[in-house]
């Protein structure tokens, strides 16, 4: 029976996620776990995250769980990032006066400007909560059976940045366009929630439990 493991280090939505990978694929195994057996034999990881990133590094290395994350990423098997997960993934944050995450993937995380104003000269509301539309970048296993510019979820304040465009897999506009998802040989990371996301997002969900980590 195929298994996908969330990683547990105390930041992170397990519930949602736990019951939306339950619901797209009853006869899955979905372990919730900080173990690192579990982790490296799960045919799938998702890494998920809320809350401040100097939090997150902190928790991730005092765990020992960024070195098996990296160990993970190794092995070529699927890893699906969520919100914080993939802000964690990049070099470097400058949350909380400057954060060095898990450089698996270059690139910074940045705050939204303040003011943050649209075209109109209005002042828009950070952070950035609630529905948007998300443009895909390139053609992905994950993006299967999902409309172009299909709306999802999001709730954060910061965002990738700086992002080479052969991992950039699709783009937000808030008003300017930002990276919210990124793709990278087997790792896919995305910066809304997909389990808050309905139908676009039990599919995205679907899609990773389908794929081999090849595209």
């Amino acid at each position: 029976m195929s298994s996908v493991a969330v990683i547990d280090y105390g930041m992170g939505n397990l519930h949602s996620i736990t019951k939306a990978l339950q619901h797209v694929a009853p006869a899955i195994d979905v372990w919730v776990t900080h173990e690192e057996n579990e982790i490296l034999q799960a045919d799938r990881v998702v890494f998920p995250g809320v809350g401040a990133i100097r939090d997150c590094m902190n928790a991730l290395h005092d765990s020992g769980l960024a070195e098996v994350i990296t160990q993970f990423v190794q092995t070529g098997k699927p890893m699906l990032g969520i919100c914080l997960g993939m802000q964690a993934l990049l070099a470097r944050s400058e949350e909380n006066g400057g954060t060095s995450c898990l450089n698996i993937i270059p690139g910074e995380v940045i705050h939204f400007p303040e003011p943050l104003v649209d075209s109109d000269g209005e002042i828009m509301k950070i952070p950035h909560m609630g529905w948007n539309q998300v443009h895909q970048q390139f053609s992905h296993p994950l993006w299967k059976e999902i409309p172009q510019d299909s709306r999802f979820y999001f709730v954060h304040s910061y965002f990738a940045n700086s992002v080479d465009k052969a991992v950039n897999a699709a783009t937000t506009d808030y008003p300017n366009s930002f990276t919210c998802a990124l793709a990278r040989e087997n790792i896919f990371a995305v910066q809304f929630h997909p389990e808050k996301s309905q139908a676009a997002g039990l599919q995205l969900l679907d899609n990773f439990l389908q794929w081999d980590g090849t595209f």
